[in-house]
């Protein structure tokens, strides 16, 4: 493999000689795709092959690279031309399908990615047999031009042509189109990119990413609802964006590329249901196609799209058939989970599997638990894990049908873009964690100060304390969040909601395990529900600390603190 210390080659004073010299050399059949291969080649990302000594003088080097973009770059005069939505030209993401000269983006998320260069450039998208459905079930859609979005609507008609610039100068731009709604609602098709340019290639694929995840799941990894107004609206294609879902935020903070497969109300067992075990929702049934509606039911090339990462969130569903009976039919959720594990297993031979649920009700994470540990046994397979998802806080916000919000959705994307570090050895920057969801809640009483008093913690870990006799001082009672991780350098915020029976000043801290006082502050408490935010930096790291709220040296009053939390924000 070639080492990257050729790369320096570029700066050399006789680039250009040898450029001239050797451009003549080239033939006539090159392409984009002989670029970004030798590029990756030398990079070392993959192998280089003889095809790779563009300028043929026996040697592969800088020098190829510079003949062959000059060669593709090279034209001299505008010409209008148009392009396949094809890997030749763009990078497909997710799951996707070519049928009749058309690039169908199949799944949740599903995208083509190129870069555009030339004086003007346009689109030509497809609809499918959605495009009949009513407007607020047709297959939504963005268009995004250097990140931008300048169109995010529903595919209504059999083909639109979108304009993604027109100017007098030549412009280089990053172009992305990308399926928001699921699969289940139809698919939006790409058939032509057509360019006015003077380049003999003007459009380019995006590169591919070094981490590759695939993630398989329900309406929450499609983001039912996640612009809905409120729980009671039901379900629109036109409320579901992908682009909000943990799934695509979680890549998004981890630069990698990503797939989906994801089908509102569907499961292990059973899909949703009110009564009778639906079987007719099962994502065992459709993992093994690019989509489940009849035009797109092909096999998936699982071989050409391999995953470093598989995350799986499913069982929210079948919760409505197992907490029915959960003594005898629990046993059925373990083993169909088991054998998909298998499965997935079978078609990600080298991905890292990572099991989660909890979102919207944890009532099956125990069995997600002893369905991993039986397959991990069986199977003598260690790369795999399972946690437990935050239930989402109404504080945060409630899409549609009850479904994640933006905030929760972009909350369970730090969570998992840690998992995920920490699967795969990575370095996590903690950022957006909240370093106090699996603090200890303590209640520490001086007695040598007075102090008596009793507590209780929530289900939602609100945290209630009634003073007896509040003792001398304030820290004859106190209540404290311990357990926290603080990373030296860290800016941290700390946030809660707070009442009290009695109008009280209450005394905040955030101590080290060695008592070093990182934060102090004071709340005015009353009968009201009030919020406290305030931030600090960490400076020094600390793998014990603790949030500690001083409530003594008054008699007979409660205090409530609810929502408490410690974010990681910088």
């Amino acid at each position: 493999m070639i080492s990257r210390k050729i790369i320096a080659l570029t700066a050399s004073a006789s680039l250009s000689v040898s450029f001239l010299n050797t451009f003549s050399c080239l033939a006539a059949d090159y392409s984009a795709s002989d670029l970004f291969h030798l590029r990756d080649s030398l990079l070392g990302v993959s192998e280089l092959t003889d095809t790779d000594d563009v300028n043929g003088d026996g040697k592969i080097n800088v020098f190829d690279m510079c003949a062959l973009r000059r060669f593709l770059l090279s034209s001299k005069e505008f010409v209008t031309k148009s392009f396949p939505a094809t890997e030749e030209y763009v990078k497909l993401t997710g799951r996707t399908l070519i049928s009749n000269d058309t690039t169908w983006l199949v799944q949740s998320g599903s995208a083509a990615e190129f870069t555009v260069t030339g004086k003007s450039a346009e689109i030509t998208l497809a609809g499918d047999s959605s495009i009949n459905n009513d407007e607020n079930y047709r297959s939504r859609y963005a268009v995004l031009v250097d990140g931008e979005i300048i169109e995010d609507s529903v595919m209504s008609s059999d083909e639109k042509t979108l304009t993604l610039f027109d100017q007098e100068t030549v412009r280089t731009a990053k172009i992305k189109i990308i399926h928001l709604s699921e699969a289940m609602n139809g698919a939006v098709g790409v058939k032509s990119i057509s360019v006015t340019s003077d380049y003999t290639v003007p459009v380019v694929p995006e590169p591919k990413k070094e981490l590759s995840i695939e993630f398989i799941g329900d309406s929450i990894t499609c983001a039912y609802g996640v612009e809905g107004l409120s729980s009671s609206e039901s379900f629109k294609t036109t409320t579901e964006n992908f682009m909000k879902s943990y799934a695509y935020l979680t890549a998004q903070k981890l630069n990698a590329d990503y797939s989906a497969v994801s089908y509102s109300g569907h499961g292990i067992i059973s899909g949703y249901t009110s009564g009778e075990k639906n079987t007719d929702s099962l994502i065992p049934d459709c993992y093994e196609l690019t989509g489940k509606l009849s035009d797109y039911a092909s096999a998936w090339n699982f071989d050409d799209h391999s995953n470093d990462v598989v995350v799986i969130n499913l069982g929210t569903n079948d919760s409505s058939y197992v907490s029915k009976d959960t003594e005898n039919r629990s046993p059925e959720f373990v083993e169909g989970y088991a054998d998909f594990l298998k499965t997935v297993r079978e078609k990600n031979p080298d991905a890292y599997i990572i099991c989660t649920l909890g979102t919207m009700g944890d009532e099956l994470y125990e069995y997600v638990e002893v369905a991993v540990e039986q397959y991990s046994t069986s199977q003598n397979d260690s790369r795999i894990m399972c946690y437990k998802s935050a239930v989402q806080n109404q504080a945060d916000g409630i899409g549609s049908d009850w479904h994640p919000s933006a905030v929760t959705q972009q909350k369970s994307a730090y969570v998992l873009a840690d998992k995920i570090c920490q699967a795969l050895g990575m370095e996590s920057d903690q950022i957006g964690l909240d370093m106090a969801a699996d603090a200890e809640y303590i209640l520490n009483i001086d007695p040598d100060k007075g102090g008596n008093a009793a507590s209780y913690v929530g289900y939602d870990k609100s945290f209630w304390i009634n003073m007896v006799t509040g003792g001398e001082s304030a820290d004859a009672i106190e209540a404290v969040i311990s357990g926290i991780s603080l990373k030296n350098g860290g800016g941290y915020r700390l946030e809660f909601d707070y009442t009290s029976t009695v109008d009280a000043s209450l005394p905040v801290l955030v101590t080290g395990s060695d008592g070093k006082v990182y934060f102090e502050s004071e709340v005015d408490a009353v009968s009201e529900k009030n919020h406290f935010s305030a931030e600090f930096t960490a400076d020094s790291d600390d793998t014990a600390a603790s949030v500690i709220f001083q409530l003594g040296g008054k008699d007979y009053y409660n205090v409530t603190l609810s929502n408490i939390s410690l974010v990681k924000i910088s």
